[in-house]
């Protein structure tokens, strides 16, 4: 017991240093109330998105048998992606990635996964399309246990707190 919950105040305590970092903008988000509500929608989704992955991956993988919590929460990310709530990717920045379908898929993806790997804290960009305006959000995801090297080998040769991808969000933004 002591050893999860040691490994998600660990996580948390990483995602909170990240998020004090500097996010870099892709282009500077119009200030509005409506993009800071998108903001803080992607700050909780993340949060809870990579929490529930560590705490999957810590209580119930053991072996590479076992389902990997990234595959779980890529069935998550599409039950809400079908209800219209949010699209969310996940995102290799090694360029050796487990699944090809990780791979950046966007100019955005790419620029995010740059900018993840020059230090910044997350990468952001308002965009519009058919008529409606969305907050596209990249937030880190670093190494933060061990079990990650069971199927990515090559995860073990990443500096400590560098990201070995990312997650991709976009989320309508209401006004």
């Amino acid at each position: 017991m002591r050893t999860s919950q040691a490994v998600v105040w660990t996580l948390f305590t990483v995602m909170f240093l990240l998020s004090s970092s500097s996010i870099s903008h892709g282009e500077s988000p119009k200030e509005d109330a409506s993009v800071e509500r998108a903001r803080k929608m992607v700050q909780m989704i993340d949060d809870i998105y990579k929490g529930g992955i560590v705490l999957i991956t810590e209580n119930y993988v053991h072996d590479e048998d076992d389902l990997p919590a990234g595959i779980a929460f890529k069935k998550l990310f599409a039950s809400a992606e079908e209800k219209g709530w949010h699209k969310v990717r996940l995102l290799d920045a090694t360029d050796e990635p487990y699944n090809p379908e990780n791979a950046p898929a966007d100019q955005f993806e790419k620029d995010a996964i740059q900018a993840l790997l020059a230090g910044n804290s997350g990468y952001e960009k308002v965009i519009e399309q058919d008529g409606k305006r969305y907050l596209r959000s990249a937030t880190p995801v670093p190494v933060v246990m061990q079990k990650c090297t069971m199927c990515h080998e090559h995860y073990a040769d990443v500096k400590a707190g560098s990201p070995i991808g990312a997650i991709s969000y976009t989320v309508p933004i209401e006004d």
